[in-house]
């Protein structure tokens, strides 16, 4: 099933945007696990909707109802299940698009595959929505992957051409995850948030790109050809709605390199283990990781749903039209994506390392 994945850790997610309930099912996890779930809703606020001005203002609590799974606070070896519930739903802001799809939304393609019967509103099981059970289980995994050494941890890089500043330091780079607008350098965030401020204005919105970095990553993690931690961490991350690429350390950079300045030489450390000089292959070569950290990159489209009069076709009628979306939506969705971007960066890890 396409919204079902994983190798040893297994992840089915479920629901619409606007059903009774949305949630995730993770089979797999090993037995014994104590799961903070205080600090699992702490991570799923920093994605939930209605926070500030960046964001939409469909308002939800995003408070999972775990159903099974957990025995006294600790995992007990039957799949882990979780429900939000949906309580701030508009569907009646999406009465006049049943027929005439969005631009670069799903909701043709998703009319073709399901032959009409698909759920349009809000994006139904397209939506950005589906990321808050994506956020739950990777939360899960982030206290497990805690436990083993691994900190997985996310910034915003870029947003409308502004791009963060350095953070080459461990420390400085995790620190922006407790931050309300993610970035290391508070000063470049600001340019970003009147970025964001000036498209909505416009009735517009804005594209970005996120990076992820994982510190404590064992040497060996991954396999070759179609088991490489980058195919794992690809497959993953695409399951976020509006991800269009995907790079890895130097990343499309590298392809403008000489091979003597893309190569990381090798050295031994003062505890005598193997590392780089630097780090331009991001913690991964040949599928499987350096124990140099893993720094992959997400790059996130514009929010597709704008308030400019756009061109669509009525797929009742069959005639040309034009649409200009309502209802509530982000002007840029990158902020909140961060955490869902480390969520399938540790489901990535975590199964490789099961």
């Amino acid at each position: 099933m396409s919204s079902s994945y994983g190798n040893h850790l297994r992840v089915s997610i479920f629901g619409q945007s606007h059903s009774e309930a949305i949630g995730a099912v993770v089979d797999g996890l090993p037995a014994g696990e104590a799961i903070d779930l205080e600090e699992v809703r702490r991570f799923m606020r920093r994605r939930a909707p209605g926070q500030n001005a960046h964001s939409t203002a469909r308002k939800e609590a995003d408070e999972p109802r775990v159903v099974s799974g957990l025995a006294g606070g600790f995992t007990c070896g039957a799949p882990l299940c979780a429900l939000i519930e949906n309580t701030n739903a508009r569907s009646g802001d999406y009465d006049s698009l049943k027929n005439r799809p969005r631009p670069s939304h799903a909701d043709y393609t998703a009319f073709v595959k399901y032959q009409g019967f698909a759920d349009a509103r809000g994006g139904g099981h397209f939506s950005g929505r589906l990321t808050a059970p994506l956020c739950f289980a990777g939360a899960v995994a982030l206290q497990i992957l805690a436990r083993r050494g691994v900190t997985v941890g996310a910034r915003i890089a870029e947003i409308a051409g502004v791009c963060d500043g350095p953070a080459e330091e461990e420390a400085l780079f995790l620190s922006a995850r407790e931050k309300e607008f993610p970035v290391a350098d508070d000063a470049r965030g600001a340019q970003m948030r009147e970025a964001i401020a000036a498209a909505k204005r416009e009735g517009d919105s804005v594209g970005g790109v996120v990076e992820a970095r994982a510190y404590g990553l064992p040497a060996g993690l991954g396999e070759p050809m179609f088991g490489g931690m980058e195919n794992e961490l690809a497959h993953w991350l695409f399951a976020i709605p509006a991800v269009r690429g995907v790079e890895f350390g130097a990343g499309f950079a590298a392809a403008r390199m000489r091979g003597s300045e893309h190569n990381d030489p090798f050295y031994f450390d003062e505890e005598g283990r193997v590392r780089t000089r630097a780090n331009r292959h991001g913690g991964v070569l040949g599928g499987i990781t350096s124990g140099m950290p893993l720094i992959v990159r997400a790059a996130f489209k514009p929010t597709p749903s704008i308030a400019r009069e756009q061109e669509t076709v009525n797929l009742q009628t069959g005639q040309a039209e034009t649409l200009v979306v309502g209802g509530r939506h982000d002007p840029c969705i990158v902020p909140r994506a961060v955490p869902c971007v480390e969520a399938a960066v540790a489901l990535a890890i975590l199964d490789a390392m099961l």
